[in-house]
């Protein structure tokens, strides 16, 4: 049963690649053709339509330079050439009969080609005084003939097809009349479409086209005969002219493919042609055939699909007829194995039933570890508050000594009202260290204080109450300069207040050991952030040690004297405050720590200017 089974699917292999083999060599030529051929009567139909759109717009004007000529105000003018008010009144009437007709230019010229009187007198450029003996049309016309050129304007500079015909007068020619028509009009009309139209002078030159970049260019060599006409006539100017990349790559009966080159890749074209000799030009229709292409290439791939479900269905059937004899065989097989698995299932779930009671047994010691690893990271977080209260509370506890110190000398003086004021400030610092402790709860990357406009001299003041007595037993000088205007920034007053403490009271034990000992403080504002700067003339931050300055429980200082937790407080706190702290060494000796915050408006109005003391 596999053999023959295994044999039909060869067969049905080989059917059905030989066929989408032969579709794919044969049908793709063929329904590329169809579509060329389609394509070609579709750019024929676009030929057609162009040509007539051209032949009609030149159709308008060729009988128009005749009476022009035949007109007696123009004979009388190349009969006294010299007359100005015979050239003032022939300017005026060229002038009107130009904007009647929505031609370009009309222009009368003497014998000798020099231009007499225009339509464009009064513009920039006339082309009065100019000579155009040298164009065709003047040329044809002077012998009796009627002139027909197309070129770029040698004064303009704009293209037009020319139209001329000699002014006869009782004494023979006397002058000819030119006619200029402007061919933009047509022009526009082939932009934005899916094809090109290209229109070719004698010697193979584009003077119209959709595409700008295309004008000017040779379909054809430019061999030295050909620009040596071309600049005979002055046909375009000093235009520089170049050869397209073009190159013929299928000739047909009703049609040529070409290859163009644009920029870097190159694009073909399916191309129809047809002449208009009697303008001496040859018009083509360049169709893109990428779309005939990919229609194609559709329909093969279409073909191929159906060949495909073709034998999709055949390999279902064949499938299916198999299946019918392998469910008999895979009946017979599933009752001798039914026992046999049996047995396994019985042994495979009491392993499960093992490893199920293993697993649980397991997930008990999880939830156990899981919370003595919580139980543990809460001890910790309250080990780290406390030390954080003990030093913190560390600088107010020891102005809170000395104040009550001063109080009690002073009741023993019966100085009553003078240790009043030391009790006062007292209950201030007991206050703020209250206001701390709630802060330092929140602390752990937690912030909930709302920050504020806070004025940056009133935060010195209070920062000097609290380590004033510090400062003066240690003999150090405080300086502070924070200039004439009052300084607002955003922060929350008690928590700025706690990082000016622990940043002057860590530069104060730095100074210890300096015959003058001195601690400075600056406030300034740049733009829209405020910088204070706290700098003392001690002897610096190692660098071994300036990365891990901020680090929380890094010390410098000896045992019992210092627990590491003041500026990495510190620089958390600036950076709840949307700021920066950081830390360099100056160059005359000494460290100077820079504190970054936004700045405030100077007439923000302030809700509550104690909101954090209070909170």
């Amino acid at each position: 049963m596999k053999s023959v089974s295994r044999r039909y699917w060869i067969i049905l292999g080989v059917v059905a690649a030989t066929l989408s083999g032969a579709i794919a060599y044969f049908g793709t030529s063929h329904m590329t053709a169809i579509y060329m051929e389609q394509a070609a009567g579709r750019g024929d139909n676009t030929l057609g339509l162009a040509v007539s759109a051209l032949r009609g717009q030149l159709a308008r004007y060729e009988n128009l330079p005749e009476l022009i000529a035949d007109h007696e105000q123009i004979k009388d003018l190349v009969s006294n050439p010299g007359d100005q008010t015979r050239v003032d009144a022939a300017n005026q009437y060229l002038k009107w009969i130009n904007v009647l007709l929505k031609s370009s230019d009309i222009y009368i010229m003497t014998p000798d080609g020099n231009t007499i009187a225009a339509s464009n007198f009064d513009e920039k450029t006339p082309f009065i005084g100019e000579n155009f003996s040298y164009r065709p049309y003047f040329q044809d016309a002077i012998t009796g003939g009627e002139g027909r050129f197309f070129a770029l304007g040698t004064t303009s500079f704009k293209r037009g097809y020319y139209f001329s015909a000699p002014i006869r007068t009782s004494a023979g020619i006397s002058g000819v009349v030119a006619f200029k028509v402007d061919v933009d009009a047509i022009e526009q009309t082939w932009h934005g479409t899916d094809y090109e139209i290209l229109v070719t002078d004698p010697e193979g030159i584009v003077f119209m086209s959709g595409r700008a970049d295309w004008l000017f260019t040779s379909v054809e060599p430019l061999t030295e005969d050909r620009l040596a006409r071309t600049a005979e006539t002055r046909r375009y100017a000093e235009t520089e002219l170049r050869e397209l990349p073009v190159k013929l790559t299928v000739t047909a009966e009703r049609y040529d493919l070409l290859a163009i080159q644009n920029g870097g890749d190159n694009a073909e074209y399916l191309t129809v042609v047809e002449p208009m000799p009697e303008a001496g030009w040859t018009v083509r229709v360049l169709l893109d055939t990428a779309s005939a292409r990919s229609q194609a290439m559709m329909t093969i791939v279409a073909l191929l699909l159906l060949v495909g479900l073709a034998a999709m269905a055949t390999a279902v059937y064949l499938q299916s007829r198999a299946r019918l004899a392998a469910q008999r065989e895979a009946k017979e097989q599933l009752e001798r194995r039914v026992v046999e698995r049996t047995a396994d299932l019985a042994a495979v779930n009491q392993r499960l039933g093992q490893e199920v009671e293993e697993r649980r047994a397991t997930e008990r010691q999880l939830r156990k570890t899981q919370a003595d690893l919580v139980q543990a990271g809460k001890l910790a977080a309250l080990g780290q508050m406390s030390a954080a209260l003990s030093h913190e509370f560390n600088q107010p506890l020891a102005t809170v000594r000395a104040h009550a110190d001063n109080a009690a000398v002073l009741i023993e003086r019966g100085r009553i009202a003078d240790a009043g004021v030391y009790i006062g400030r007292i209950t201030g610092l007991v206050e703020r260290m209250a206001s701390i402790s709630r802060h330092l709860r929140n602390f752990a990357r937690k912030p909930n204080a709302k920050l504020q406009a806070v004025r940056l001299d009133e935060i010195v003041r209070d920062m000097q109450e609290i380590v004033g007595v510090r400062l003066l037993a240690a003999d150090v000088e405080l300086t502070v300069d924070l200039g004439t205007e009052p300084i607002w920034l955003m922060a929350g007053p008690v928590r700025l207040q706690q990082v000016l403490v622990n940043i002057v009271a860590n530069a104060a034990d730095a100074v210890e050991g300096q015959a003058e000992r001195f601690i400075g403080i600056s406030g300034r504002r740049e733009g829209e952030h405020v910088i204070i700067a706290v700098r003392d003339n001690g002897p610096g931050i190692p660098k071994a040690i300036a990365a891990r300055i901020f680090d929380p429980f890094f010390t410098t200082k000896g045992i019992g004297k210092g627990l590491g937790l003041g500026l990495s407080i510190s620089y958390n706190i600036i950076k709840d405050f949307d700021g920066s702290l950081t830390v360099s060494n100056l160059a005359e000796g000494g460290a100077e720590f820079l504190i970054e915050l936004n700045a405030a408006a100077k007439d923000a109005v302030i809700k509550d200017v104690n909101l954090e003391t209070t909170s």
